[in-house]
This record gives structure tokens, sequence and C-alpha cells, in this order.
């Protein structure tokens, strides 16, 4: 009795999972998909129906000329919770299971005190956003944690961070699982910035793509041929701590002209601040409202953007040097597009204008004649988006399924993917069949992670 109940859950997983991979779906098409008898199927599309975490979607007419109602995922059935943090700001985000943000908590973060004491903080944020959004943690699939600097996600473990005094070696996954007894999934932010941004950004499902996160850190999310890259140690990506300068700055992490020492958000501030204490005249303090120690990058990048001189020489001091460092990543893993972080867009266009001509003239020209440049569109929802798709991914895990006939059909008469001929919307209102659709973002269809 128990083997046969331990196979009806199993069976209801995968045809949840299914629905929410390729749905709205019918019945018939759940079938070839799953090879799940059709009695069997309909029987347990009625109970998740009954059990709310399945919906009907509209109908279609098929190819004999029967109406098939179509099927679509719940997504208010079960949330799930997103958090990012850095040194300067904790974000909480509560998301239904498309993903879509429906509550967020922003506070500033608590660096000064200590690793235990920010640990308190992420988890009473954590507890507040969950209180705020009226849900208990029962309610969520999981949670999700985009942590700064060095994180081992197969241990859920925060090794270190560069910008995050005292921040090694914390079992976050541990402690959170512990605190709201749900799966807890831990990730580097900047590979979960990269995730949001190929599914539901400018990175649009490309399988060969950089993303860099630009702050007081700097880092690369780096897709390549569809595997999101780890390394043996989690620690791919570090483009922060490449090194550009022998005789540079000292860098947190103990080198001497690290990318991150030289044109980090603090090291441009920093700059910047020095030349004006020695009587350098710039916008930017009148930007911080007089405050000389509350000019940060961001202040720098927005008076550079209005024409200050001093801040446009340290802005194109950044585009030179990030320039360098993209020219040897474009030389390595042959992208199809780099996303650059769209606060570097505060400088004004003409920053991205400056990094392409620097890589256009570094970087091989067979590497670079066909590799688009960008800002990244998700702005500050970046990364607690992406660790919320990599739960839902995770927990909607099925196993590799025989292509259904309909897909293959539909390939071998026009040369696209198998995720542009999934069923859209449109059948609910038009009654037509399901047609191509652009991507799909129900999940990551098509990128291996881990």
């Amino acid at each position: 009795m128990k083997h046969v109940n331990a196979i009806r859950v199993r069976d209801k997983h995968v045809l949840v999972a299914v629905v929410r991979r390729f749905g709205p779906i019918s019945r018939a098409r759940i079938h070839e998909v799953t090879r799940i008898r059709r009695s069997t199927t309909s029987r347990l599309v009625r109970e998740l129906l009954e059990e709310k975490r399945l919906v009907e979607a509209g109908r279609f007419n098929n190819s004999m000329g029967r109406k098939q109602v179509l099927l679509r995922l719940n997504e208010e059935y079960r949330f799930v919770g997103g958090i990012e943090f850095d040194d300067e700001t904790i974000r909480v985000g509560i998301m239904d299971l498309r993903p879509r943000i429906r509550y967020t908590l922003n506070e500033p973060t608590e660096a000064g005190g200590g690793k235990d004491a920010l640990v308190r903080q992420l988890l009473a944020c954590t507890r507040k956003a969950l209180q705020q959004a009226k849900l208990r943690p029962q309610s969520l699939l999981g949670i999700g944690i985009a942590a700064p600097g060095l994180v081992d996600s197969r241990k859920g473990v925060t090794v270190t961070s560069s910008t995050l005094d005292s921040w090694r070696d914390v079992p976050l996954r541990e402690l959170f699982e512990k605190e709201f007894h749900v799966p807890v999934l831990v990730e580097a932010k900047t590979r979960a910035k990269t995730v949001a941004e190929r599914m539901l950004g400018a990175g649009e499902m490309l399988d060969n793509m950089i993303y860099v996160d630009y702050g007081t850190g700097i880092g690369a999310g780096i897709i390549l041929d569809g595997k999101l890259l780890y390394g043996q140690s989690c620690a791919a990506g570090e483009f922060g701590h490449t090194h550009l300068m022998e005789d540079g700055p000292v860098c947190k992490c103990g080198s001497y002209g690290c990318l991150e020492a030289v044109v980090g958000a603090r090291a441009v501030e920093a700059r910047v601040r020095k030349a004006i204490a020695e009587g350098g005249h710039s916008q930017a303090l009148a930007l911080a409202g007089g405050d000389l120690n509350a000019i940060t990058g961001w202040t720098v990048f927005r008076a550079a953007q209005q024409g200050d001189k001093l801040c446009s020489s340290a802005v194109a001091e950044v585009a030179g040097y990030l320039g360098l460092g993209l020219a040897n990543l474009v030389n390595l893993f042959n992208p199809s597009v780099v996303l650059l972080d769209h606060r570097l867009e505060l400088a004004g266009p003409g920053l991205l204008d400056q990094i392409v001509q620097v890589v256009r003239r570094q970087a091989l020209t067979y590497s670079t004649q066909n590799v688009a440049f960008r800002f990244a569109r998700l702005q500050d929802e970046a990364g607690v988006l992406g660790v919320g798709l990599m739960v839902l991914e995770k927990h909607f895990e099925i196993p590799m399924l025989k292509p259904p006939r309909f897909l293959v059909e539909a390939v071998a008469a026009a040369p696209i993917s198998p995720r542009d001929l999934l069923p859209t919307a449109q059948a609910e209102s038009t009654g037509r069949p399901p047609t191509r659709r652009k991507s799909n973002t129900n999940a990551l269809s098509n990128l291996t992670i881990g």
C-alpha cells in the first residue's frame, strides 16, 4: 500500500511539473509527455483541480474538431521566499509560482555587528516579510538566498565575502531550514542574477552569455553552452579578483591590483572624495547634500551623467578597466551577449559605448564581431527573482522524459527550439490550437544548474 501511495504522489508531482513547464496544456498532451495511463492522468488531474494546485485555463478545438480543456498551474497555490543581501541592503521578496514578486521588504544591512548579528537580521527580515504578507512558512515551497562573495551552493554555506568583514563559513541553509522548516537554497547573488536576466530579462534565453554584477564587489555570471558555470569549488566568476595592476591598490582579498580594488564602487567613491578634499570641484558634493562622506560610487555616476568633469574622468577609468577585463572574458568564453549591471547606466549610455570600444580594441576581432553588449533589465529585483526561479526549478524537477510527438513533429516542420512551441494563453481567448511563443519563462527549461 505504501508503494502504491508513493507512486501516486510521484505521478501527481510529475503532472504538476509538466503543467508548469508546458502549460496551458490539455490532458491528452499531458499523457503524451508523461506516458502515464490516460485513466490515471484523468483521475489525478481531477484530484489536483480539487486541491487547487491546477486550474482550468480555457478550451480549444483539436485537429479532430473536439474541444479540449487546457490546464495551468495555480500560481497562488504556494509561494517562494527570495532573499538578496550585500553590505548595503537586504531585500526580501515573496513570490508566487510564476514567479512574480507579490511583496517586498528592503532594509539597510547592519554589517557592523559581525556575522551573528547579520544572520539574526536576515532571519528577522524574512519573518517580518512573511508576517506582512500574511503568510505562514508552511505556505512556502522553499526559500532562496542570494549571498555576496564565495558561496558553496552544494553545501548551502557562504564561504567568504570581500565586502563583509567576518562573513566566513556561515551555514545559511542549515540556519534557515531550522528556523522555517522548508527547503532552502543558497546561491551566489551574481549567479542568481544571471539566471534571472537570462530567463526574464535582457538575456533572452541565450545559451552563451556573461552577466557582470557591479557594486562594492564585481562578479561575473557565466552561461556556457546552456550550463551555468560553477567550477570544482563553486568559485567560478570571481571577475573582481582578476589581476590588473602589479602595483595597484590593496584589495580586501589580500592581493594587489584586483579589478574591484581599482574600479569597484568603493574605489571610485574614495578617489573622488580624495580629489574634492584636496581642492577639486565636483557636482557630486552637492548631490550628496554637501557631506563629503555621503558621496558614493552611485553619486559619482550621477554626477558624471550630468557632465561633471571630475566624475566623468573617474567613470572613464571604470570603463577602461572594465573593458580590459571583459576583453579577456570575451576571448575565453565567446558569449553571444554581455550584460552589464543596470546601475552602471546611472552614468548615462556613454559608459556602455566606452566599454564596448575598449573590448573591441583589445579582444580578438573574430570573438567580438557577433557579441551584443547591453545593460541588464531587471534592476534591483534580479537577485530575488533569480533564487526564486532556482527554488522552483529544483522543486519541480522531473525525470528525463521522451520528447512528446507533438513537439517532435513541430520541430521537424520548423527549425526552432521546442520551448518556442509550447501552448500559450492564445487558446483561451481564440479557441485556436496552441501556437508558438517567444520563450518559456515558467521553467529553466534548457539551463543546467550545478
